[in-house]
């Protein structure tokens, strides 16, 4: 399994009305410190296609991380977001208080080892 099947695989058990932060994502991936790669992961997604709930992962201050290279996707983030239940304040937050996912078990990456969750370069 590569380590973006590794991110996909925690991304498809968050549940609906929840985030989770990028950093949390690599947290539970066993890469830690490594954000960035959780959002290149997710950039990959097709937004529309995709079983990966990949709106649901937004940064650590509750937002959406806007960017040009998203190609208008930054808005259907929220509108997907919003369709959940979940609010947004007038600066653009999203309370991690009370909507960020907290797994109350060990996950499950179906097929995964520890030789499974180093970085894959060729993703």
């Amino acid at each position: 399994m590569s380590t973006y099947d590794a991110i996909y695989a925690i991304v498809r058990q968050i549940p609906l009305g929840k985030v989770a932060t990028y950093g949390q994502i690599a947290e539970l991936a066993d890469l830690p410190g490594q954000a960035r790669q959780v959002g290149y992961a997710l950039y990959k997604v097709h937004a529309q296609s995709s079983d990966v709930p990949w709106h649901r992962v937004i940064n650590a201050k509750g937002e959406i991380s806007y960017s040009a290279l998203r190609h208008g996707a930054d808005y259907l983030q929220r509108s997907l977001l919003e369709q959940e239940g979940i609010p947004f304040s007038p600066e653009g937050k999203i309370s991690l208080k009370d909507y960020r996912w907290h797994p109350l078990a060990p996950l499950s990456i179906e097929g995964m080892d520890a030789k499974d969750r180093v970085q894959n370069k060729t993703q």
